[in-house]
């Protein structure tokens, strides 16, 4: 009996890692795409900046290769690169194949209310709006498109180091007020993917999957950011004006670039800390997924880890 394969784009990287290492568990052969070697599986080398993907033997491809954050100073055609061309040159390798495609939260244009996946696109970043162009594509071809929020856990580039360098004088100075929010354990995420691209079942094929179109990915319930924050870093939470915030990331976007020095605090990390984005998520509960693991969970592991 032949083990199904899923291909996983992106396997060295934070998410990738995670969901490569989470189908190798669940009894998959995993193909790992990207430029460098992923945590399990079969190495095959792709630069999603330029070629096609060898996708031979794969079942399902689970896409997560991506430009993420804020473009290097004079670097932003890279995003275009990547999330847009990118996916391109992914479909054409993908064929008839199922395909997950992982997008992002930052799509979406700003919601008072619980966002829905028939909220209006568009994004506020580099990021956010290549995402949604390359998700474009992916839905055009029958992709399931996963959407989440602020991904967050064990060996986390991007979101909690970046709040942890924040702290300054016993205290993490935040623009203000407080936000509820959505964040997503790549736990969660990982399961959301492998639910999506189908499990391996006793018989050695996958079993499931999910129709089409675009699903958000989040934990239960939404999270106060100031409570996250603070226990995050161990030190309490203390605002500044958001319009000053917005001059200091406007600023140091402009200085970046003349230096080609990463900003202190940039467009990308601003919309992740103010923008009160919290996912609805009934879409996909509703394709028997269930996200176990809380941003508490997280906390714990790290205080045994010591």
């Amino acid at each position: 009996m032949t083990a199904p394969r899923i291909a996983v784009t992106g396997a060295s990287g934070f998410c990738g890692s995670a969901v490569a290492l989470a189908a190798a568990a669940a009894g998959a052969d995993v193909i790992c795409l990207g430029r460098r070697p992923g945590p399990v599986g079969e190495h095959r080398f792709w630069d999603a900046t330029q070629g096609a993907p060898d996708l031979t033997g794969a079942d399902v491809v689970v896409h997560l290769a991506a430009a993420v954050g804020d473009p290097p100073p004079g670097r932003d055609g890279t995003f275009h690169a990547v999330n847009v061309d990118g996916t391109a040159r992914l479909l054409t390798a993908v064929g008839d194949r199922p395909l997950v495609w992982v997008s992002s939260a930052s799509v979406y244009t700003h919601s008072p209310a619980p966002i829905r996946e028939d909220q209006p696109l568009g994004g506020l970043t580099a990021y956010g709006k290549t995402k949604a162009a390359g998700e474009a594509l992916a839905l055009a071809a029958g992709a399931v498109v996963l959407r989440p929020r602020a991904v967050y856990g064990d060996g986390d580039p991007h979101l909690l180091p970046r709040l942890r360098r924040a702290v300054r004088g016993g205290r993490v100075l935040l623009p203000g007020p407080d936000i509820a929010l959505s964040l997503t354990a790549v736990e969660n995420l990982a399961d959301a993917c492998l639910s999506a691209a189908g499990r391996p079942s006793a018989a050695g094929r996958l079993t499931g999957g999910w129709p089409p179109g675009a699903y958000n990915i989040a934990d239960a319930v939404p999270y106060s950011r100031d409570a996250v924050v603070a226990a995050a870093c161990g030190v309490p939470v203390r605002h500044v004006a958001l319009l000053l915030a917005r001059a200091v990331a406007a600023v140091g976007t402009t200085v970046s670039r003349l230096t080609r020095r990463s900003p202190a605090l940039s467009r990308y990390a601003l919309e992740q800390l103010t923008a009160p984005v919290v996912l609805d998520i009934t879409r996909a509960l509703a394709q028997d997924w269930v996200p176990r693991r809380t941003f508490a969970d997280y906390l714990a592991d790290r205080s045994l880890a010591g």
